[in-house]
């Protein structure tokens, strides 16, 4: 069996059987999140599930670390991501207990970060324009790099709000990820991908709706972390922007809603920082849909975003371009006509 079949195979089983664990340790531990106005849930639910998502992921890894795919550079390179991986976890568990300040949380992502970009050398140094000349980065490889670990962490953390959603496009964009890394025969990404992809999917049992555990910021912020790093590495040893494009179209959904969250914000007044209830998930339950239809249309959505991520690969630069474009003229018609860039009258937020 491929190495990456077995990452994902072990990475499912794992989860399936840590999270019961994860669950009773919340309930011991007062891990519990409580509703209130801008939540969906009408009871207290578990939230460290991150944890049993960080550990059917790195049991999976380790299991197949002697296969002999992870060596010399790369070796050091996933070790980097590794450690600022479970660094961005431990940093989303205290906050799952204490609920850190917003500003202190994004120090502890930006922290992360910097050890893996800096101390172990895992950067964006160069991207290529549609023509195939490339831009080196130089000094502003190390800023780019953090602002991209810490952008893609913040853009899965914030989509976390319905019953099995950012499990749901952690699959999919894993998934998409996973196809072009295969395609280029990229094979430590492929089973990184896939290890990824099996954690959260064997997660998604117990969290899609109605959940038993939330992923909590401890799951959200490491999927996002590890989705950001696995990208890097796989644009080293690939096309640089495409590989780098691949991840923005499979996450275009969250990386959207994140952008008209702050744009909503600034619009209305209101630290961006805030939380609101004017996401694109509370904006469906606000036309009627159930949390289950809303996250399956979201599905629909992600996977369609994750196709067009997939057909990059496959055509030429012009092409390229232009499907992205699309892609944008689309999802910006969409965001208008659901009111997305006003602040929910309903709530007033």
């Amino acid at each position: 069996m491929p190495e990456y079949m077995s990452a994902f195979f072990i990475a499912v089983g794992a989860a399936l059987v840590l999270t019961p664990a994860v669950i009773y340790l919340a309930a011991k531990t007062g891990a519990m999140d409580a509703p209130d106005a801008r939540k969906v849930h009408k009871k207290p639910i578990p939230r460290i599930g991150g944890i049993g998502i960080y550990a059917a992921f790195m049991i999976a890894v380790m299991m197949i670390m002697n296969s002999g795919i992870f060596a010399g550079e790369l070796a050091y390179d996933t070790a980097g991501l590794l450690l600022g991986g479970s660094l961005v976890a431990g940093l989303g568990v205290v906050d799952d207990y204490k609920n850190l300040p917003a500003k202190l949380k994004l120090l502890g992502q930006i922290l992360a970060a910097a050890v893996t970009v800096i101390v172990f050398d895992v950067r964006i140094d160069f991207v290529t324009d549609p023509f195939g000349d490339y831009l080196y980065l130089d000094y502003l490889a190390i800023p780019v790099t953090i602002f991209w670990f810490v952008g893609l962490t913040n853009t899965v953390n914030l989509i976390d709000g319905l019953d099995g959603l950012a499990a749901g496009v952690a699959v999919i964009a894993s998934v998409t990820i996973f196809l072009v890394a295969l395609e280029g025969n990229i094979i430590p990404v492929a089973a990184l991908t896939a290890a990824l992809a099996g954690a959260a999917f064997g997660f998604l049992y117990y969290n899609f709706n109605p959940a038993r555990i939330f992923m909590g910021d401890s799951g959200s912020m490491f999927l996002g972390f590890m989705l950001a790093g696995i990208s890097v590495i796989g644009a080293v040893k690939s096309t640089a922007t495409i590989a780098l494009i691949v991840p923005i179209l499979a996450l275009g959904l969250p990386i959207m809603d994140t952008t008209f969250a702050i744009v909503r914000r600034y619009r209305g007044g209101v630290p961006i920082f805030k939380p609101d209830r004017g996401h694109l998930h509370h904006r469906l339950l606000d036309l009627g849909f159930t949390q289950r239809q809303a996250v399956l249309l979201m599905y629909v959505i992600s996977a369609a975003l994750g196709l067009c991520a997939v057909a990059l690969t496959e055509v030429s630069p012009l092409s390229a371009v232009i499907i992205v474009l699309a892609v944008l003229a689309t999802v910006l018609a969409g965001a208008k006509k659901l009111g997305i860039f006003r602040m929910n009258k309903q709530t007033g937020r």
